[in-house]
């Protein structure tokens, strides 16, 4: 039985400029990196060439996270929404041109005036997901969407929730499901997560927390339960990408996670 291929997101060197921060994750022997299309690390077409050829020199695939500062697709201000979706259709045009393998972007979240209009943020969360799902044919891309944490005000947190989306969101019903292993920790939730959506689960996000925030730590600085988590991996047969995306001890938690995968 094939086993899951471990990669390394770029987040932990997001403060840092791209070309250094990419060459350090080459360095540390993955052959898939997530590129974090936000920040100082936002793509553009140098970046896309530089990927490219770095890519081709040491055999590498690339995901791409979408960006997430400032964005929110269930958000009620139409001016606001449209440079947001904007936005993201261009990361997806990257995504296209790089060749990824998986382009994974967040739910909506609700705001200051949700109380005003109750579900309206949901619908709006489901309408800008068909509209990207759409995009994704338009430009060959797969995408998934990831589970967010407590105690932030995301739509889609739980497996309920996630349960209700895939019920309501039509055509796009085979969008791919990403698991953030951190994020589902803090409810209590990773191996319903992986139970549940284990024929849509196309992409793990993997780093640790004490069970109350979103701290990006090590694996094996938190309290998740890493023999149970690959062993819910193993009783569905997952064979795809596992992502480290710990912000801290990132060679040590490579290891860790390649000794749990055997």
């Amino acid at each position: 039985m094939a086993k899951p291929k471990i990669g390394l997101s770029l987040l932990y060197k997001l403060g840092e400029p791209f070309d250094k921060g990419l060459m350090d994750a080459v360095m540390k022997n993955v052959k898939f990196i997530e590129i974090v299309d936000d920040g100082i690390h936002a793509l553009d077409k140098r970046k896309i060439s530089m990927l490219m050829d770095v890519g081709k020199s040491y055999g590498l695939s690339y995901s791409v996270h979408a960006p997430f500062a400032d964005i929110n697709i269930a958000s009620p201000s139409k001016n606001l929404l449209s440079v947001m979706i904007k936005r993201l259709r261009r990361s997806m045009e990257y995504a296209c041109a790089l060749g990824a393998y998986l382009w994974v972007f967040h739910p909506g979240l609700k705001t200051g005036i949700s109380s005003f209009y109750p579900g309206a943020e949901w619908l709006q969360n489901i309408r800008s997901v068909q509209l990207l799902y759409k995009y994704s044919k338009i430009y060959g891309v797969k995408v998934a969407i990831e589970n967010l944490p407590e105690p932030y005000p995301f739509l889609m947190k739980s497996v309920e929730e996630f349960q209700r989306f895939y019920d309501e969101i039509g055509e796009a019903a085979d969008l791919g499901f990403a698991l953030d292993v951190g994020h589902a920790n803090i409810n209590g939730q990773i191996e319903l997560f992986i139970e549940e959506f284990r024929d849509k689960l196309v992409h793990v996000h993997v780093h640790d927390n004490h069970g109350k925030e979103d701290q990006h730590l090590g694996i094996g600085y938190g309290k998740v339960n890493w023999k149970s988590f690959t062993d819910a991996l193993k009783h569905v047969s997952y064979d795809r990408t596992v992502v480290v995306e710990s912000v801290e001890h990132v060679s040590e938690s490579l290891q860790q996670l390649e000794r749990l995968l055997l």
